[in-house]
């Protein structure tokens, strides 16, 4: 066996090549584009703000609605770490900044360019930044929240781990909720797809960073979510990590996304009303 049950790689990309075994991958990209091109231009926006030394290192910021301090939502963009950037995930800002939530859409360096390993350090530099940052645009520094889909999942999960004091000098508690869309937690399989090589999946990298292997400090609260048609391998993902959560005592709650694949499993962030939106505002209140 390569991996749990599953003996070729045929097997696991059947699981977790999302992007291949779409019916219609194509008409996925020109929904994210049409969606992210209409919150570009008619949100106010501030693109391309450099956190890093390189020209990958950036976010693009969408003020909330209202006056400052406005609570600041972090959002880490999917893509197998290796495709897509900032630009394709302004769809995720309009039901955050309709209820006065600064949306802050990091981008970073894809692999094969860097390893997992540089994401996550880049990952950490933009949150950092926002922390430092935010005040001077209206946002609250000490009312951050995060959020991620796929790749960007697992990425919120290597955020809640962190060292923050030691590491950052920055407070503890400086993620005050977190959601986790459709992460990929447990990157043990990878090295048995085709994504392998774009990935440089050595030992070691795969141990650090699969939070699946950790569980985040019982601090912030935490949102598991994925869709509920997405393939079993994804689901498990999800469900395993929420396990370990809550046995670990994190604050943590699971919600399958009725009818919504691995791609749909983002949309709730795109309208005033969307069910991300909703719960997101849940959490901002419980975290004051």
């Amino acid at each position: 066996m390569l991996y749990r049950d599953f003996d070729t790689q045929e097997a696991l990309d059947r699981e977790y090549d999302v992007e291949g075994i779409h019916p219609d991958f194509d008409s996925v990209v020109k929904r994210y584009l049409g969606l992210s091109e209409t919150a570009r231009g008619s949100l106010e926006a501030r693109f391309d703000l450099p956190f890093g030394p390189t020209r990958d290192e950036h976010v693009d910021l969408y003020p909330g609605q209202g006056d400052g301090p406005r609570p600041v939502l972090v959002f880490v963009h999917g893509g197998y770490w290796r495709i897509l950037s900032s630009k394709e995930f302004a769809l995720v800002a309009p039901g955050p900044v309709a209820h006065g939530i600064d949306v802050v859409v990091t981008n970073y360096s894809l692999a094969p360019k860097v390893t997992i390993d540089e994401i996550t350090r880049q990952g950490r530099a933009a949150l950092a930044w926002v922390y430092e940052h935010a005040a001077s645009w209206g946002g609250d520094p000490e009312r951050i929240f995060v959020a991620g889909h796929s790749a960007g999942g697992q990425q919120v999960a290597m955020l809640l781990e962190t060292d923050w004091v030691g590491e950052y000098g920055l407070p503890a508690d400086v993620i005050k909720g977190a959601i986790a869309i459709s992460g990929v937690f447990d990157l043990r399989p990878l090295p048995y797809t085709l994504f392998a090589p774009a990935l440089q999946l050595s030992r070691r990298t795969v141990e650090v960073q699969s939070p699946a292997l950790r569980v985040p400090p019982a601090a912030a609260p935490l949102l598991i979510t994925w869709g509920a048609d997405e393939t079993a391998e994804f689901r498990r993902q999800s469900e395993d990590y929420l396990a370990a959560c809550l046995e670990a005592g994190v604050d943590a709650v699971g919600y399958p996304q009725p009818g919504a694949d691995h791609f749909q499993a983002i949309l709730g962030f795109n309208e005033p009303d969307g069910d991300l939106t909703r719960r997101l505002l849940d959490m901002v209140g419980r975290g004051g």
